[in-house]
């Protein structure tokens, strides 16, 4: 059975755990009736994983499962609330995910429980999956927003002989396309080009990878169309 384009991206989603809880159940539940979609998660995960070395894992502080079992307990004589409701649900959560996840889940989980504590704060990791359709991805460009600090992971992009893969960034608001630098095909490209971007433009930008002669663009704009593109999802929750 081939997959649809929608559950293969749905697929990377929940690999990347970006779903929100009640489509992160559903497809819990098709996956295990589903062989299909149950690989393409797998795939996924596999493809994914050298995003746990740019986001290691968060370790919660010893006593604070406690501290919200000890909220739970204070709640549970008043009234049932939306809160109260929704403290459970993190409660549940946080649970699963420290008995079963790891790498960038982990970070993920725990970093839901952590905002339950502390003054809600705007996520300041991204990644893009930059990719051809529903085919498989050829980078992964991981983004701190906070620093503009930019790094690309080759998964599965093939070699261009005398010619290099360039990465471009793509706004209304800059205009024609920017180009962020040559990214290699074999290994981690690291830059700060991303350093002089207005944050509310490198978050909703897309990026795209065309192929140029070798060293890149000769004049500063695309020889031709992208091979490779996608947008940018938080890592945080």
């Amino acid at each position: 059975m081939t997959l649809s384009p929608d559950d293969d991206f749905a697929a990377a989603e929940f690999a990347l755990g970006t779903l929100e809880p009640g489509e992160r159940a559903t497809l819990a539940a098709r996956r295990r009736r589903e062989p299909a979609l149950d690989a393409a998660i797998r795939a996924w995960e596999a493809r994914l994983s050298p995003l746990a070395e740019a986001t290691p894992p968060i370790a919660p502080p010893q006593d604070f499962l406690p501290a919200i079992e000890t909220r739970i307990r204070a709640a549970a004589a008043r009234p049932a609330s939306d809160g109260v409701a929704a403290l459970h649900k993190r409660l549940a959560r946080w649970r699963a995910a420290a008995i079963g996840a790891t790498g960038i889940a982990a970070a993920l989980a725990i970093g839901v429980v952590a905002r339950e504590a502390t003054r809600p704060a705007a996520p300041h990791e991204f990644v893009a999956v930059l990719q051809r359709s529903a085919d498989s991805p050829a980078f992964v460009a991981s983004i701190n927003l906070d620093t503009r600090e930019l790094t690309v992971r080759p998964l599965a992009a093939p070699p261009q002989p005398d010619r290099s893969y360039e990465l471009w960034i793509i706004d209304p608001k800059l205009g024609p396309p920017r180009s962020l630098g040559v990214i290699d095909a074999a290994t981690v490209t690291r830059g700060a080009r991303l350093a002089g971007y207005d944050r509310a433009v490198v978050e909703d930008a897309t990026y795209a990878v065309t192929v140029e002669p070798k060293g890149g663009s000769p004049d500063g704009k695309p020889s031709g169309p992208p091979v490779f593109i996608g947008k940018l999802l938080p890592v945080e929750p």
